[in-house]
């Protein structure tokens, strides 16, 4: 089966396919296209968000990340998502925990982690107060607001998954010592398996991670 994942940065996400194929037991083709795809470091620079702009930050096939605003990538997101359609994938999978506009569309199913996590995230804390880690300092209060309508309390934490391991840690120190939260969402589809179980050691809480907990949802389909 052909199965489309569309990303914010560039294509192929080599770092997240390496956590998720085999959860697919080999039974699905992978198809990529990203809302950066073809641009150039400098082009990207560009796209600098703004005021009230919807950050993103995601990942360049160079190892490297971006930070940018939403608004830059829809047209060129629209674009990676017709493509994927016309190469005959049956969905269409979203790298991205971030919102998106209903402008986007798609004549097949497409999944978006966020609709994944609003809907899961709630039954897994006791307490309603979670952590989600984020990669970008400009995106906290960002995050917080996302998550108000399906928890009762969000306390965000900045720390890229593209950055410096002991950033990592120090979010994990710090999420440590809230006592009422009982889960800890990595709130970005860059974040690793690797990393999920650092948080969950340090922390002694739950920890979701986004690239597995969207395959796995997306297995139940190709599981023929």
């Amino acid at each position: 089966m052909k199965i489309g994942a569309i990303t914010i940065g560039q294509a192929p996400r080599v770092d997240v396919t390496c956590d998720i194929m085999d959860i697919f037991g080999g039974k699905i083709e992978l198809l990529q296209r990203g809302g950066l795809d073809g641009l150039t470091r400098e082009e990207i620079e560009k796209f600098k968000p703004e005021g009230d702009d919807y950050v993103l930050v995601s990942r360049l096939t160079d190892g490297s990340s971006v930070t940018f605003a939403e608004k830059y990538i829809l047209g060129n997101l629209q674009k990676g998502i017709d493509a994927l359609e016309a190469a005959g994938v049956k969905l269409i999978m979203v790298f991205c925990t971030g919102s998106f506009p209903e402008s986007l569309t798609s004549h097949v199913p497409m999944v978006f982690p966020c609709d994944i996590l609003h809907k899961v995230v709630p039954l897994l804390t006791r307490t309603s107060h979670i952590a989600a880690v984020t990669p970008s300092p400009l995106q906290l209060e960002q995050n917080n607001q996302k998550w108000s309508g399906y928890v009762k309390e969000c306390t965000s934490v900045a720390a890229s998954p593209y950055g410096e391991w002991s950033d990592l840690e120090k979010a994990a120190e710090e999420i440590s010592h809230m006592d009422d939260v009982d889960l800890v969402v990595l709130d970005c589809i860059g974040f690793t398996q690797k990393m999920k179980e650092m948080f969950a050691e340090k922390t002694g809480k739950t920890v979701v991670l986004p690239r597995t907990l969207l395959a796995r949802v997306i297995s139940e389909v190709t599981d023929v």
